[in-house]
């Protein structure tokens, strides 16, 4: 296959990478099918189509940028049959298997990486970041109606702060509410990122070294945005039902939310099959150091009874 450094094309090495080959060995027999509902960059693909050389990946990802990625860097592997990108969510895994030919009816290795890739997270002009100057965007299907900008400026203050409460976990987020609905009434819209994390900078403060005031707030938007969490939710159950015999479902996330709609949905489908580890695979200090993106990952797997 080609020879891809599954840390050169992103610049960094995968979350978990190293955990979840771990959890995709502990299968038993071959491995011939899998499938990537977060493509990305390619590396947690790359590295499992090393590690299984006979095997066919099957990926999506709804980012218009890493398709085009896929298919210029990946281009060998394609053409060879051994990886097939599909522009789609992992949450339309269900109507992709039914209308998409040739589709693998069961997949032996199954993987979801959630949230925000960094070169998503990189690029001012995607608006995920409050670090960089950019348009207040947050769609990660370029495709979508819907942007942050449009959440920021058109919901009324009582939705706005149910959305950072129940989303963001942010515990008090009324004061930043009213300044929102304030300036965007008064003074204009919202239309970059340095606008509302400047809001929110003067507004809430600096509560914690090293841990932005805005993050919580921007990951509620983000989530809104792209409905990651009923996206998940829908998505699950399908991925479960899609897993041949003996086939491992394995799920990174990166907020507590996520979390735990994979544990109480792998709980709710014990009946077929069992949990790779009881206990949730948080990521090594030595991780935390190498990739600071792993902070709050934690992994959970699903193996499909035989």
């Amino acid at each position: 296959m080609e020879n891809i450094d599954v840390t050169s094309q992103s610049g960094h090495k995968p979350v978990f990478l190293d955990d979840v080959l771990n959890v995709f060995k502990t299968k038993v027999g071959t491995v011939s099918t899998i499938f990537d509902g977060t493509f990305g960059r390619g590396g947690h693909t790359s590295a499992m189509l090393r590690e299984w050389p006979s095997a066919r990946a099957t990926v999506f990802d709804w980012d218009e940028d890493a398709i085009r990625f896929g298919q210029e860097n990946f281009s060998s592997l394609i053409e060879a049959g051994r990886l097939k990108l599909i522009r789609s969510n992992y949450s339309e895994f269900k109507k992709v298997r039914a209308e998409e030919p040739g589709f693998p009816q069961g997949f032996d290795l199954m993987l979801l990486d959630l949230g925000v890739s960094s070169p998503q997270l990189d690029r001012a002009e995607r608006g995920f970041s409050f670090y960089h100057e950019g348009p207040l965007d947050m769609r990660m299907d370029q495709r979508g109606e819907t942007t942050a900008a449009d959440i920021v400026n058109t919901w009324d203050e009582q939705d706005l702060a149910r959305l950072f409460i129940e989303a963001g976990e942010v515990q008090r987020p009324f004061r930043v509410v009213r300044a929102i609905v304030h300036d965007r009434k008064n003074k204009k819209p919202f239309e970059t990122t340095r606008e509302l994390a400047g809001l929110i900078e003067r507004v809430d403060g600096w509560h914690k070294k090293g841990s932005h005031p805005a993050t919580r707030y921007f990951m509620a938007l983000r989530l809104a945005v792209n409905e990651e969490l009923t996206g998940l939710t829908t998505a699950l159950p399908d991925l479960i039902e899609g897993l041949a015999p003996g086939g491992i479902l394995a799920v990174i996330t990166f907020h507590s939310l996520e979390d735990r709609i994979v544990k109480n949905i792998f709980k709710d489908h014990l009946h077929l099959g069992k949990l790779v580890n009881k206990k949730v695979i948080k990521p090594s200090d030595e991780e935390v150091r190498v990739n600071p993106r792993a902070r709050s990952a934690k992994l959970r797997a699903f193996e499909r009874g035989t």
